[in-house]
């Protein structure tokens, strides 16, 4: 997150955090603190990571966008 007087280096966190609001944290009903820290962990890791589409990204999961960089990366080890 960006420092004072630079608010354009918040642009990515805020955009995460309308996300994880909108899509998990107002669609949900807590009871306890492990609801909560339950709820979030698995949206950050199986929703929003490996299922939600991002735009930025081509419209594939960072998972996906992730395993086609390294596919490439390591063919191109290859060819040279």
């Amino acid at each position: 997150m960006s420092g004072k007087a630079n608010p354009y280096d918040n642009a990515k966190m805020e955009s995460f955090f309308r996300t994880l609001k909108v899509e998990e944290v107002y669609m949900s009903n807590y009871e306890t603190y492990e609801d909560i820290l339950a709820s979030i962990l698995y949206f950050i890791e199986e929703v929003y990571n490996r299922k939600r589409l991002h735009s930025s990204l081509g419209y594939v999961s960072p998972e996906e966008f992730e395993y086609k960089f390294n596919k490439d990366k390591s063919h191109q080890l290859f060819l040279t």
